[in-house]
């Protein structure tokens, strides 16, 4: 079966980039400008912006505009938007001469009645800083990155099973030497190793958890007061975010708002005497025991209800949150591990507060602090802009793209789910990416992680079956789609695992012959690219073609725009129409600026259309 859709650049369109809106983050009080484009041959005659004002729905006419630095090639509407609430919801009517209606919306163009869910959103909330917007994160996993020689003289710790640095990961949730199983990689390991990572385009080292806990993962922890001495400690963090900083990096933490470990000196205090002061820190039941995160006993849960609690560990100067963002530590934010059930117990659903206290007691330390929810399903109702910026973003991004490029045999196994990846067509996972992408809203969408795979999911090279082509497909997806690319060390030299666990295997330093050097240069090409071209990290997005094997989209920008066009399987040519992809000039430049296969050239237009030649597997990018 194949399925096409060929005439997407010929649909109205509006985001919330610069050239469809005049603020990304506007003021209460505020009226934006806000443009569509449509086709010259549309039939639109008449146009409104349809917003509530609080909450009751309200309409603003459109007119048509001729401005300068809007493309040629197109018919522009503009209207203004008041923006009388915190977040603005908003979509536009559309009628033509025959007053046949239709709605154009966050996830498209439609001719019902569709729910608000969809969309448009301005949020007067402050967005994420600009080094977060524009990054390109490397997440590390302690233990497995890499060992410093001081690593060689600590002890093997009592709860753990030791492994040499070439040894076969366990991984299976039924061995009980899974969590357990400790190479012993460290800090200074990880600043021995630096350059390979800003050799990459790296702006942004993100590592998993570093407080001390009695597992590999360290996401029990038994205090927050210190850095793990199996890591090197105090001194090795200070070292690592010094030589971070030095590089012109930025360093973020992993801290588990949700929960800590058994052996948590707050949690053994609570646990031993029903009356000390930090029993209902926790949530012991009145029946016996604790409630804990999806079971497991060595994680007791917070309570977010008690004052104190949030005051030791989110709110205020002396919380947790705090002070690891200060000297000599300097981590300029956190990720915060499973963001979506802190403070949400049965009736009890604090999460809204807890993710406005990390961000206020962040941006009260750090004013362009950077704070992520971690999230596996639909983040949108906890992305608002007050909270968390933006969210790891497995709904919106990993899973189409896990959809679009599984192989059929993959021995990938699903994350979170009780059956296989599906492999689906292009034009079914367009549909995935549009509707979250409306879900999230513009600029939640732009300051969310695009993963191809983390510490907790199969490697993208094992989901797409060992393609090295097919591989860079991802890769490309990753960095030149909305949201910031967050590689997991290893993705770039072609690491497997089947599952989360077994993805944690050891960066193989000592035997570079194992590494695939040819994707390891296109995610460098890629970084490079992203950094350099602001329609990458700012631009608007526009669909140009979607069929099975193909997604051909836009990304403009008044500084720059570019064509992007991605193939999982060979394929024909597709056409496209110019005059739709004009950008302020009055034809197309076409010049290739990257592409992850070789072969891949400058673009032809020819009678007014722009011909994307046949190829295999591959992701090119040119200049429009």
């Amino acid at each position: 079966m194949t399925d096409a859709l060929t005439d997407l650049l010929r649909q109205p369109h509006h985001d919330g980039s610069p050239l469809y809106c005049d603020a990304e983050t506007p003021t209460i009080g505020w009226a934006v400008k806000v443009r569509v484009r449509t086709d010259p041959d549309d039939p639109t005659t008449q146009m409104w912006i349809r917003t509530t004002y609080d909450a009751e729905p309200v309409y603003h006419q459109c007119v048509q505009v001729q401005r300068d630095g809007l493309p040629a090639g197109s018919t522009w509407w503009e209207g203004e938007l008041p923006v009388h609430n915190p977040v603005t919801h908003y979509r536009f009517l559309l009628a033509d001469a025959e007053e046949n209606q239709s709605w154009l919306t966050a996830a498209g163009v439609v001719t019902h009645d569709p729910a608000d869910a969809l969309d448009f959103k301005l949020s007067t909330h402050a967005e994420a800083p600009a080094w977060g917007r524009e990054a390109v994160v490397y997440q590390i996993f302690p233990d497995r990155f890499a060992r410093s020689a001081a690593a060689d003289e600590r002890p093997t710790p009592h709860w753990a099973v030791p492994a040499a640095w070439d040894d076969t990961v366990v991984f299976e949730g039924t061995d009980p030497r899974t969590p357990l199983q400790f190479f012993g990689g460290d800090l200074d390991g990880v600043t021995e190793h630096l350059d390979h990572v800003a050799d990459l385009g790296v702006t942004v080292l993100y590592t998993t958890p570093v407080f001390p806990g009695e597992s590999n993962h360290r996401y029990n922890a038994s205090t927050f007061d210190g850095i793990d001495p199996l890591l090197g400690g105090d001194e090795a963090f200070e070292r690592l975010s010094h030589a971070v900083h030095d590089k012109g990096m930025r360093l973020l933490g992993d801290l588990t708002t949700n929960h800590t470990g058994d052996t948590h000196e707050w949690f053994q205090q609570a646990a031993a005497d029903e009356d000390a002061p930090t029993r209902d820190w926790y949530c012991f039941r009145p029946q016996g025991g604790y409630e804990t995160w999806m079971g497991h006993h060595t994680l007791p849960k917070l309570n977010y209800q008690n004052a104190d609690m949030r005051a030791a560990m989110v709110e205020g100067p002396d919380s947790v949150v705090a002070r690891w963002l200060r000297p000599p530590f300097d981590v300029d934010g956190w990720r915060i591990d499973v963001a979506n059930m802190t403070g949400r117990l049965g009736v009890v659903d604090g999460a809204h507060d807890a993710a406005r206290a990390v961000r206020r007691t962040a941006e009260a330390e750090r004013a362009d602090a950077w704070v992520i929810g971690e999230h596996n399903h639909d983040a949108s109702a906890d992305l608002d802009g007050d909270g968390w910026h933006g969210t790891m973003n497995y709904s919106g991004f990993s899973w189409p793209v896990w959809s679009w490029l599984r192989h059929p045999d993959t021995p990938a196994r699903p994350f979170g789910r009780p059956l296989a990846v599906p492999r689906r067509g292009g034009s079914e996972v367009l549909t995935s990416l549009r509707e979250f992408a409306a879900r999230y809203g513009w600029r939640a969408t732009a300051q969310s992680w695009n993963i191809l795979g983390s510490h907790d999911s199969a490697r993208i090279r094992t989901q797409v079956g060992g393609d090295a082509a097919v591989h860079r497909v991802a890769a490309g997806l990753q960095f030149t789609l909305p949201g910031v690319p967050m590689l997991f060390a290893g993705d770039e030299i072609g690491l497997e695992g089947v599952l989360g666990e077994d993805s944690r295997r050891t960066m193989p330093w000592h035997r570079p012959e194992s590494w695939d050097t040819a994707t390891l240069d296109a995610y460098r090409a890629l970084a490079g690219l992203r950094t350099s071209t602001p329609a990458l990290t700012r631009g608007s997005l526009r669909w140009a073609h979607a069929d099975d094997d193909t997604l051909v989209f836009v990304r403009e920008h008044p500084a720059g725009s570019v064509l992007v066009a991605a193939r999982r399987a060979a394929g024909d040519a597709v056409a496209l129409p110019a005059s739709a992809m004009l950008t302020g000039a009055d034809e197309l430049a076409g010049d290739l600026l990257l592409s992850t296969e070789q072969g891949a050239a400058d673009l032809k237009v020819r009678k007014g259309t722009v011909q994307l030649p046949a190829g295999g597997p591959g992701l090119t990018v040119w200049s429009l």
